[in-house]
């Protein structure tokens, strides 16, 4: 079993198709990484079923190291006493593979929940949850909650060792790792100088109470994004809505760790609360990515990887995908071999300077004009990726449709004619893409479509295609357009520039000035007429020259 010269995990949350988590944490494994790590996200789907389903997959090779890590689950929303179940059965699946990773999670989840939350009460819940854990796993007897109720006794098989993992970054849960834990898990978002300083006090914690520090795991999510250059990778990250997010709630002492001010951070969340994403990603500096988090190629993933390792003293760094998907899984096993392949002399070149202080403005908006490494080929494939996006063709069925009818109505009064049925179908999708394209433009200009609109392209508001070449797309669909209805005036004459005009007029205007009329509550009945009456009707006209 392949097993890499250092230990580097692969961190996961609990969403996305099961079958490919398990797959990626199967390869995980058979690249030799020492772990994967699966972590709640409330409220999408659930850890503990996630880590099950993969401790299962793994389970019929019970020579491999490789570990499976809840990362991490939280005693208030799961009793110690569940908890303790949970470790007992998944460590039947993997002996000795499992981690069980604990953390009190955002007490704004919690206050959502209506559990209530006192900061100091949950350092002393943590702690209290590892003594309950120890002990259950142990076999012994726990008192009754109630008074006058028999004691709690554990009714599974003593387990092997979890090793228990405090993942939190208060100064207080820093200390009791070092006192109590087996390891300390770093939150994603942690800069090489905010995660040294938590370390040299989980180190002295640890000394204060008589242990080894060097027995005390310490493990980091690093936040991970990876593209053909770095340039490409810092501009995709400022358009992702988890990462705007996570830079919006970075705290004080971190980023004046890091060389920043609070005021940027501030002003990012602002943006954010107010749903203005764009102008939110438009606000992160590249520096501010840089400190916080792994961008660029997969050689620049590595490196940074490494100098979290070799400048703060992170044995597990754990390689955390923004976009858990295919290609980005692909990019961060290859980056895990290079991290591990990594010599000395490039962890120092990696090491992060003194920067002063940043504050950044909307005029840093990411382009792709920086990109110099790309080669014609990658461009082509990513710009013909992002008009293809704008034009929307799952859409051109309600053109299509109504076309065909007109066209099958001529067949039916025996007058078909292939070439111009032909060539009112072409201009037909022509301006329906058009149309489609001019309505991003205006929805994004609206703050309608946004990065977290679900149902709507991305191409414009992630920076694939600015807004100028979007136009002379749709610019170009129309000229296509209007020479095919060139050709059909000099075959049926006059009436068909009308018909054309309406359509052409009615499809820019949809969401363009002068009329806007989407947005005047008359987008439903107006699209009815221009793609119900008008295209079968100039249909059947265009193939027959009859109404």
């Amino acid at each position: 079993m392949r097993t890499l010269a250092r230990p580097i995990g692969l961190g996961l949350a609990a969403r996305d198709d099961l079958g490919d988590v398990i797959e990626w944490a199967r390869r995980a494994r058979d690249t030799g990484l020492d772990s994967v790590w699966i972590h709640d996200s409330y409220y999408e789907r659930d850890a503990i079923s996630f880590g099950s389903a993969v401790a299962t997959s793994l389970a019929a090779e019970p020579e491999s190291p490789f570990r499976v890590a809840l990362g991490a689950v939280n005693p208030y929303t799961r009793h110690p006493v569940v908890l303790a179940m949970t470790g007992s059965a998944l460590d039947e699946l993997l002996p000795g593979r499992i981690v069980m990773g604990l953390g009190t999670g955002l007490p704004l989840r919690l206050k959502q929940m209506g559990i209530p939350y006192d900061p100091a009460e949950a350092v002393e819940r943590v702690s209290e949850t590892i003594d309950r854990l120890h002990a259950l796993w142990a076999g012994q007897r726990l008192p009754s909650a109630t008074p006058g109720l028999p004691p709690i006794q554990p009714m599974f098989p003593p387990t092997h060792r979890i090793p228990l993992f405090i993942a939190a970054y208060r100064r207080e849960f820093v200390a009791l790792a070092g006192r109590k834990a087996d390891g300390y898990l770093a939150r994603p978002a942690e800069s090489i100088p905010s995660l040294r300083g938590i370390l040299e006090r989980l180190r002295a914690s640890a000394l204060e109470a008589g242990r080894d520090p060097a027995e005390i795991e310490t493990a980091g999510y690093l936040l991970s994004l990876v593209d053909k250059t770095r340039r490409e990778a810092l501009n995709r990250a400022k358009r992702e809505p988890f990462v705007i997010y996570m830079m919006s709630v970075l705290g004080d002492v971190s980023l004046h760790r890091a060389g920043f001010e609070p005021e940027l951070r501030d002003r990012i969340a602002a943006a954010w609360r107010a749903e203005d994403y764009t102008t939110a990603g438009n606000l992160i500096p590249d520096e501010l990515l840089d400190a916080f988090m792994l961008c660029g190629t997969r050689e620049d993933v590595a490196a940074k990887a490494f100098a979290f390792h070799a400048n703060a003293g992170l044995a597990l760094p754990l390689l955390q995908p923004v976009l858990q998907e295919e290609r980005q899984i692909d990019e961060l096993l290859a980056s895990a071999t290079l991290y591990a392949e990594h010599v000395e002399a490039t962890a120092t070149a990696a090491e992060v300077p003194e920067r002063p202080l940043v504050i950044a403005g909307p005029e840093g908006s990411p382009t792709l004009r920086d990109d110099r490494r790309l080669g014609f080929g990658e461009l082509f494939r990513r710009r013909a990726g992002a008009v293809w996006e704008v034009l929307r063709p799952f859409a051109f069925t309600a053109s299509i449709v109504p076309i065909t009818a007109g066209g099958a109505i001529a067949a039916v009064d025996g007058a078909f004619a292939w070439v111009p049925f032909l060539a009112a179908l072409a201009a037909g999708v022509l301006l329906h893409g058009g149309t489609n394209i001019v309505n991003e433009i205006y929805d994004v200009r609206q703050g309608i479509d946004t990065i977290t609109s679900p149902r709507a392209s991305h191409a414009i508001v992630k920076g694939r295609l600015t807004e100028r070449q979007a136009y002379a797309v749709a610019l170009t669909a129309f000229s296509l357009a209007i020479g095919i209805g060139l050709y059909l005036t000099w075959l049926r004459g006059p009436a068909i520039v009308a018909l054309g005009l309406i359509g052409l007029v009615g499809g820019y205007t949809y969401t363009a000035p002068p009329f806007q009329y989407k947005y005047r509550a008359l987008g439903l009945p107006l699209v009815f007429l221009l793609m119900g009456p008008l295209m079968t009707v100039g249909s059947y006209f265009a193939v027959t020259g009859a109404w």
